[in-house]
């Protein structure tokens, strides 16, 4: 139905990698999502939380449920103890104070309040998430859909970091979350996000407006030491309203954890008998940008 609302839980790491906050203005402005809540994870969560507010206010919507997820990973080190884009903070009207810890029992409670229904759009490390699926293993086979940011499966693009940042951040909760079969995985990886990139002047000129002034905002913290963005996470939110502009193939994605040198590699399985996950592996960016700004009245 081309014009159903879909219910999306969306767990991010809003305030390190800015790509978090693009893809957030657009489900705030994409009329075909119907965003049932945030929860935030890594580093400073309740910051993170307070970041999320603040483009959810600019966008109109302060009734969005945000809830503070972990602050560590499961075993790993800890490698992203701060949200750096919190510093605007001061600049935006935004909520001053969430209780900590309160996402995976958020999570669960909406997933199980609307089963068969939710699609859960994991943008950060996996730790709320594998926390969810093993404190409640059924929760996975209620939703309608996992989409999540990250691995590298292909490699098909020259110079791509063999490990992915959300995966090396917390990969025995990576690891949870693809061992569990939720009906259909959908994962973006660094082979196709890598050719979604727009230069910091265009994004200047593009993130104004809404939530987007906010996402303009915290854009200049993450442009005192890069001069591009990669839209990593928008284009796994887009794909769930518009799953054309990739192609894919289905097989069996798994996490490394027994060698250390090569700790949360993805390793994707193309043919094996079981094909419980979808990889994205290639992506028309001119189709992506064009939906993405068109929510924005561009």
């Amino acid at each position: 139905m081309p014009d159903e609302r879909i219910p999306i839980l969306l767990d991010t790491d809003i305030g390190s990698d800015i790509d978090d906050a693009v893809c957030l203005a657009y489900l705030l402005c994409q009329p075909r999502c119907q965003l049932l809540g945030i929860t935030t994870v890594t580093g400073e969560p309740d910051r993170r939380a307070m970041l999320a507010d603040a483009i959810c206010r600019a966008a109109g919507r302060p009734d969005v449920p945000i809830h503070a997820g972990a602050a560590q990973p499961l075993l790993a080190p800890v490698r992203q103890p701060h949200a750096p884009q919190a510093s605007i903070l001061d600049r935006w009207s935004h909520r001053q104070k969430f209780p900590p810890n309160t996402a995976v029992d958020f999570l669960r409670g909406a997933i199980r309040h609307q089963p068969g229904e939710v699609i859960l759009l994991s943008l950060g490390p996996f730790t709320n998430v594998g926390l969810l699926f093993a404190l409640d293993p059924e929760i996975p086979s209620l939703l309608r859909g996992y989409v999540s940011m990250g691995g590298v499966f292909t490699r098909r693009i020259a110079g791509a970091p063999l490990r992915e940042w959300n995966v090396l951040n917390d990969p025995h909760a990576a690891a949870i979350a693809y061992r569990t079969k939720a009906p259909h995985h959908l994962s973006v990886g660094l082979d196709v996000t890598l050719r979604c990139r727009l230069p910091a002047d265009e994004c200047r000129r593009r993130f104004q407006g809404g939530p987007l002034d906010v996402v303009g905002s915290a854009a200049e913290v993450w442009f005192q030491g890069r001069s591009q963005v990669t839209f990593h996470d928008p284009l796994a939110g887009v794909l769930i309203f518009h799953p054309e502009i990739c192609q894919y193939e289905d097989g069996l994605v798994d996490v490394e954890l027994m060698n250390e040198n090569d700790l949360g590699m993805t390793r994707w399985h193309p043919a094996p008998e079981e094909k419980p996950h979808r990889v994205a592996v290639d992506v028309n960016p001119e189709a992506f940008f064009a939906e993405y700004f068109s929510v924005f009245g561009r």
